[in-house]
């Protein structure tokens, strides 16, 4: 997203930096329990806490031109996490039987704790996901990711982004000169044995199948061992316009489209954020919306054992049309 807007969730006043997606016109995704035509608004429970998500910080050596939480070099609305913060929240969530711990950003290897954070969760026996872009920062970690791979094995995955299979649309997003390290960060990967997978996008009119056969093309030309077929290790997510409108989610939605609230991320995933002015982190529903306080649900993973109505325009786009989810 290019548009910035100021947050209305920090008590300590706005960020510059603190993002929404554009609201759309009219009177869409503005009451929590109806939508704009008077029906019942569609909510998801927290089935069973599968995920939990850290937000490490929105700096990042890049500055992508529709990066959804616009994370950049001097984008600080989302402080560093710290691992004593990561500590007491997986001491909380000890008991729940949590499968995976997810790393995001901004870039989770600029965090100056990462590599604590990283090996708290994985001894405590949870599966970690940590999404980078495999540049500069993740670089400069190698011979404590090479420790953390012989310790820990494939409990550790690394999931890399990779805006489209072609380097023109690539650095059209993510700046010039973004490629090549890229395709650098993910063959130290390959040839060191990591578990990793890639994250791209599937442009409009662009079938998953084809798509895919790109992919494919692209790694084994660039050495590259991904099984591009197996949907965890190339995740394809779909284009996030935040201009373009959107259907609300009715509970009626559910039979129409023959899916179920349990298909939904916010069924089984919460994410910590600390936001900038805030004394302590927070806990929200969706790893696509840090800042909304209609999806902020409290200072610990307990109060946030809640449902969650769908009340904005990434439910529909991203979750329940697009059928995506940012978990393994």
């Amino acid at each position: 997203m290019s548009t910035r807007t100021k947050s209305r969730n920090s008590p300590a006043g706005p960020s510059p930096f603190a993002v929404e997606a554009e609201r759309l016109a009219g009177e869409k995704f503005t009451d929590p329990r109806v939508t704009a035509d008077g029906s019942a608004r569609a909510s998801v429970g927290l089935r069973k806490l599968d995920t939990l998500w850290f937000a490490t910080g929105t700096l990042c050596n890049l500055a992508c031109a529709n990066c959804y939480i616009e994370s950049s070099p001097t984008n600080d609305a989302l402080i560093y996490m710290s691992a004593q913060h990561v500590s007491r929240f997986l001491d909380e969530v000890a008991e729940r039987g949590v499968r995976e711990i997810g790393f995001t950003g901004g870039e989770p290897f600029m965090n100056p704790e990462i590599i604590a954070m990283i090996e708290d969760a994985l001894s405590r026996g949870h599966e970690v996901l940590v999404l980078s872009n495999a540049m500069k920062p993740m670089r400069r970690h190698e011979a404590e990711l090479l420790r953390l791979r012989d310790a820990y094995a494939d409990a550790l995955t690394i999931r890399v982004s990779i805006d489209h299979h072609t380097q023109k649309v690539h650095e059209a997003e993510r700046g010039p000169g973004t490629w090549q390290p890229m395709l650098g960060g993910l063959r130290w990967l390959s040839a060191n044995g990591f578990s990793f997978a890639a994250a791209g996008r599937r442009l409009a009119g662009e079938t998953d199948e084809a798509a895919r056969n790109s992919y494919r093309l692209l790694f084994e030309t660039e050495a590259i061992a991904l099984n591009v077929g197996d949907q965890t290790r190339l995740v394809l997510f779909p284009e996030m316009d935040a201009t373009a409108d959107v259907p609300e989610i009715t509970t009626d939605c559910w039979g129409i489209l023959g899916k179920s609230p349990d298909d939904v991320m916010c069924s089984s995933s919460r994410m910590v954020v600390h936001r900038k002015g805030e004394p302590v982190p927070r806990v929200v529903a969706c790893t696509l919306l840090p800042y909304d306080a209609g999806f902020d649900l409290g200072s610990s993973v307990a109060e946030a054992d809640c449902d969650v109505p769908l009340n904005h325009p990434h439910c529909a786009r991203f979750c329940v049309l697009g059928g995506a989810s940012c978990s393994a």
